[in-house]
């Protein structure tokens, strides 16, 4: 059940898109970044510009294609969507940038994966809205310079890390999408289970919150999962003790931890005495890659308070111990 929100079906993904905000005020949460966009937006407006050039970044799921439609919507433009490896070649981006409408957006999602080659084309076409190609090879190969519509290109990465520096510094505006608070999750469930026509309990609604990982995605996923089992036992409510007993089924615990969460706290507890460990070390011993670790686990796990690196290694905190139930924890420590 680990990996029991990593796989979408055709039908989860339109209720996906049914549950994405459609308004500012639908969009519930990150309000120092919607204030800012908004700025930059109506600034533009009174210039007649497109606005800058915006890259979001953070976990997976906190809003960052969501925000693209909504300045999409404010600015009045179409936006087209794409991923950084989707763009594999200079004739895909040249057939992308070139269909763009005036004042229209261009969302790269993965933007960190963009090849370096795309990169270098991307560059001029973010500063001049120019696109500088190369016709031909050899001694016959000569340069076309095409003149692009002016656009706002919106960039979104979990790992900012590994994007270059020449392209991290050619947007005008860079977020932080940070996981949310309970409160706010609670307020996205009560709109998310209007929408779905799903009645709840409000304590259905504070469990399913609590165990939503600060993650409007995973909350909303959630509930439709609880919503599944709810309509399986027959009844017409959600109530707290459906919540609960579906959240068990899901191996989901009252905080969200799932059986991977717990797998990789346990190896380094167990296997490695709390830490400190290596990365490599905790993915052999947990059966899980690096990667997941480090993009789906671990963030959750260190806002949590469990997990904190240190230049040694990972170390599993006390607060792991006391929610874990591990005895004789003090003599980890």
């Amino acid at each position: 059940m680990s990996r029991v929100f990593s796989i979408l079906s055709k039908r989860d993904k339109v209720l996906d898109s049914a549950l994405r905000p459609n308004t500012w005020d639908d969009f519930v949460g990150q309000e120092k970044i919607k204030r800012s966009i908004k700025i930059i937006i109506e600034a533009a407006k009174t210039r007649n510009q497109s606005p800058d050039h915006m890259l979001f970044y953070g976990n997976s799921g906190l809003g960052k294609t969501t925000l693209s439609y909504l300045i999409s919507k404010e600015i009045g433009s179409d936006i087209q969507i794409t991923s950084g490896p989707a763009v594999e070649k200079a004739g895909d981006l040249a057939a992308i940038l070139t269909n763009l409408e005036e004042g229209g957006i261009l969302f790269i999602d993965e933007i960190h994966r963009l090849n370096k080659v795309i990169e270098e084309y991307l560059y001029p076409a973010m500063e001049d809205f120019k696109l500088h190609l190369i016709l031909g090879k050899g001694p016959m190969a000569r340069t076309t310079e095409l003149n692009l519509p002016y656009f706002t290109l919106i960039g979104a990465t979990t790992k900012i890390g590994l994007m270059s520096s020449p392209l991290r510094n050619r947007f005008g505006a860079t977020f932080q999408l940070d996981f949310y608070n309970t409160q706010d999750i609670e307020k996205i469930l009560e709109r998310s289970a209007k929408i779905l026509e799903v009645e709840i309990e409000p304590k259905a609604i504070k469990i399913i919150a609590s165990s939503a990982r600060f993650t409007p995605r995973i909350a909303n996923r959630l509930l439709k999962r609880v919503r599944d089992f709810s309509q399986v036992e027959g009844e017409k409510i959600i109530t707290e003790k459906t919540a609960k007993k579906a959240l068990k089924f899901l191996e989901i615990d009252e905080i969200g931890l799932e059986s991977g969460d717990r797998k990789i706290l346990k190896a380094i507890i167990e296997k490695f005495n709390g830490g400190p460990v290596g990365l490599q070390a905790i993915a052999a011993a947990s059966g899980e890659e690096s990667e997941t670790i480090l993009d789906i686990y671990e963030p959750y796990l260190m806002k949590l308070g469990f997990i904190e690196r240190t230049p040694k290694g990972r170390i599993a905190t006390s607060l792991a111990l006391k929610h874990l139930k591990f005895k004789n924890s003090q003599r980890f420590f």
